[in-house]
This record gives C-alpha cells, sequence and structure tokens, in this order.
C-alpha cells in the first residue's frame, strides 16, 4: 500500500509545511505569536528536521520519539483553538504579556484559524507516523 510506505515522508512534508507556514505568517505578513503558538512551534520545528532525517534513512523506530511532541502539540493546539472559539475558555488567560492567545490573526471560512491550523498538522502528522509501514523489528 503506496500510504504506507510513503506514510513518513508525507510526515516530514506537513511537517515542513506548517513550519514554512507559521514563519509566513509571522516573518511575512507580521503576525506575532502568542505563547501558546510559541510552544507550539517549540513543538513542530523539530519535527521539520526529525522526519527528514528518518524519511531519509526509511527509520520507522522514530515514531518513539516523534509521537509525544506531536501528540503534546495537539492537546497545546486544540486548548488554543478552544480558547479562541468557545467563549468559556476564552476567561482563562496563560498568555499574560504580549499578544492574548485569544487573538484571531486569521479566520477563514468562520474556523480556520493558526491554532487549527496547527491541530490539523498535528493530527496528520500521528496519524501517518501510525499508519506507516512497520519494520520488522520495530
Amino acid at each position: 500500500m503506496a500510504l504506507r510506505r510513503n506514510a513518513l515522508y508525507l510526515a516530514w512534508l506537513v511537517a515542513v509545511v506548517a513550519t514554512l507556514g507559521s514563519l509566513y505568517f509571522s516573518e511575512i505578513e507580521g503576525y506575532i505569536p502568542c505563547d501558546l503558538c510559541w510552544f507550539q512551534r517549540i513543538l513542530m520545528y523539530p519535527l521539520s528536521v526529525i522526519l527528514g532525517i528518518a524519511a531519509f534513512y526509511n527509520e520507522h523506530t522514530i515514531r518513539k520519539y516523534v509521537l509525544p511532541l506531536s501528540i503534546v502539540g495537539m492537546g497545546i493546539s486544540t486548548f488554543h483553538y478552544m480558547m479562541e472559539k468557545i467563549p468559556g475558555f476564552k476567561e482563562i488567560r496563560p498568555c499574560t504579556q504580549g499578544v492574548p492567545c485569544t487573538t484571531e490573526w486569521i479566520n477563514w471560512l468562520g474556523f480556520i484559524t493558526i491554532p487549527f491550523l496547527a491541530l490539523t498538522g498535528f493530527t496528520l502528522i500521528t496519524i501517518l507516523l501510525f499508519i506507516a509501514k512497520k519494520d520488522d523489528n520495530d
């Protein structure tokens, strides 16, 4: 199955697109990241390098090191998205200085925000790592 065989490369591609997308929003569009955005970046950026190396060497055992990053990233992105979209969560204020975590720099189609894009990236990476072809010793 082609998807299982190429899942590691696809996970790397998702991480690279997410990394470049976040850099585009901050460096080109000038959107200042909030504290939760920084945590999501801290978890996503290394995935671009780690998954790239793993894909190059076809090293599927990397899952045990990468899955914690992507799963924690999913949790932070979900919480951040809920802060933006669910009124009761707006009262929680993890961002005490700088840009508020409830700032919606983009709002495409009424639901696609930057934390939603991060959540999509982390979720795709997690799913792709679970369906990636396993080695005999994995």
